[in-house]
């Protein structure tokens, strides 16, 4: 691939979900409509309309808007977990989504065995996992809760395991969604370190934050989504001023 080539690529994404009219019926109000003939009404919503942006190596481009505003959706677009209605995406690299906590995670299983688990969902072999499970696990700071199942685990604790997962598979492109707004100061400044050693060599970094100041410190390029439209995208400090004057 030509290192001057876009390594993502989204042209005019377009997602649509269905939201039921109204106030949400009771099943047993649903069951009686259902006998009824009636059905439930609903309405078209655009959880994203019209995205298109660019990323190259090295590239780390935050995501900002108020709740609601697609930044969730966009970032499952790009880990391919949600399929546009309209529009491409063009995706080359491997990919560690930390969308959602707990993602791809047991909880009846050990913080062991999830590693396993998780790691293999990302693509990697057995031994592969092996050779980084000492890593994976010093990194976490989990100690004997390793070997514990994830339902003791704090939300902090699930965060941190997920997090030395994705990073320690070394992947190309890293997707992070609110993951550091769990946990506490010491392992959030271990993460923060371990992006910009990430950015240095070369990975793609997009992440959703609500701290203006932590997109600041980390992004070369930061889109402004408001209500699943493309309001900016642009130099990190000019985005932010227009988006905290809309706020």
């Amino acid at each position: 691939m030509n290192i001057n080539e876009p390594s993502i690529k989204l042209t005019d994404i377009t997602v649509k979900y269905r939201i039921a009219k109204g106030k949400p019926a009771t099943l047993q109000e649903l069951l009686i409509n259902f006998l009824k003939g009636k059905r439930t009404a609903y309405q078209e919503h655009r959880a994203l309309n019209g995205i298109s942006f660019e990323l190259f190596k090295g590239d780390c481009m935050g995501i900002i808007g108020h709740n609601g505003a697609g930044k969730s959706t966009l970032l499952k677009v790009i880990a391919g977990v949600i399929k546009p209605l309209f529009g491409t995406v063009f995706v080359n690299g491997a990919i560690a989504p930390l969308i959602e906590l707990g993602a791809g995670f047991d909880y009846e299983l050990t913080g062991m065995e999830n590693i396993y688990l998780n790691a293999s969902i990302l693509g990697f072999s057995k031994k592969e996992i092996d050779r980084k499970l000492n890593k994976i696990i010093d990194f976490s700071e989990l100690g004997e809760f390793i070997y514990s199942p994830l339902m003791s685990y704090s939300s902090g604790m699930i965060a941190r395991l997920g997090f030395s997962i994705a990073t320690e598979v070394e992947p190309d492109i890293l997707i992070i969604d609110e993951i550091l707004a769990v946990g506490d100061e010491h392992f959030k400044a271990k993460c923060r370190k371990r992006i910009q050693e990430f950015s240095e060599r070369g990975v793609i970094i997009i992440f959703v934050s609500h701290s203006m100041e932590e997109v600041k410190s980390f992004c070369n390029k930061v889109l402004w989504l408001d209500h699943g439209s493309q309001k900016m995208l642009g130099e990190p400090k000019l985005v932010i001023e227009r988006y905290k004057q809309s706020v």
